[in-house]
């Protein structure tokens, strides 16, 4: 990757963002935007869904939406699917108090961090890297390994999006992989 530069004597070399970092970034910015909190529920226009949350504050669902998409990144995978699974994990902390201040606390503590290092909170970080480096920094917290735990059966347990992973479900109602071609080795 070549480095820009400026043309005028004794200029220092600047660090270099290459087009596919830059499109990144400017994609995840866009992103973070298209989620927006109107009272109490979470909004996203571009992919016309909305989630009225049941326990948690607005702002925690958008942020805990973000943090979904940066502890799990599948560029296939609109919004909504984040939202689906973590609404799970609101509607379990409608009945449980204590899960509640869990993920309040976590999330305040996160965005207390992300604005010590990036003056916003976390959901408007604009760079992934960036944001993914504040998890790394809390990847201990039980707040955070809820948070993971939870989205492991919340997205790939979802069968919407198993077309997108090329899955195509369970095998044995089916006849099982062996008899449906997966048995075949002509390349062995």
């Amino acid at each position: 990757m070549s480095s820009i530069t400026d043309s005028g004597a004794g200029s220092n070399a600047r660090a270099a963002v290459g087009r596919r970092a830059f499109l990144a970034g400017s994609a995840t910015a866009a992103a973070a935007a298209a989620i927006l909190v109107s009272g109490g529920a979470i909004l996203c226009p571009r992919e016309a869904w909305g989630y009225e949350t049941k326990a948690l504050a607005p702002d925690t669902m958008r942020s805990l939406v973000r943090m979904a998409r940066d502890i799990y990144p599948h560029d296939r995978l609109p919004d909504r699917v984040y939202a689906v699974a973590m609404k799970v994990q609101d509607e379990a902390a409608a009945g449980d108090a204590k899960l509640k201040e869990m993920y309040e606390a976590g999330m305040a503590k996160l965005d207390k961090l992300a604005k010590a290092k990036h003056a916003s909170p976390y959901a408007e970080v604009g760079w992934e890297a960036d944001r993914v480096r504040l998890l790394h920094e809390i990847e201990a917290d039980p707040f955070f390994q809820k948070v993971r735990g939870g989205l492991v059966t919340g997205i790939y347990n979802n069968k919407e999006v198993w077309p997108l992973f090329g899955y195509e479900g369970e095998s044995a109602s089916k006849g099982g992989y062996i008899a449906r071609g997966f048995n075949d080795i002509e390349w062995l």
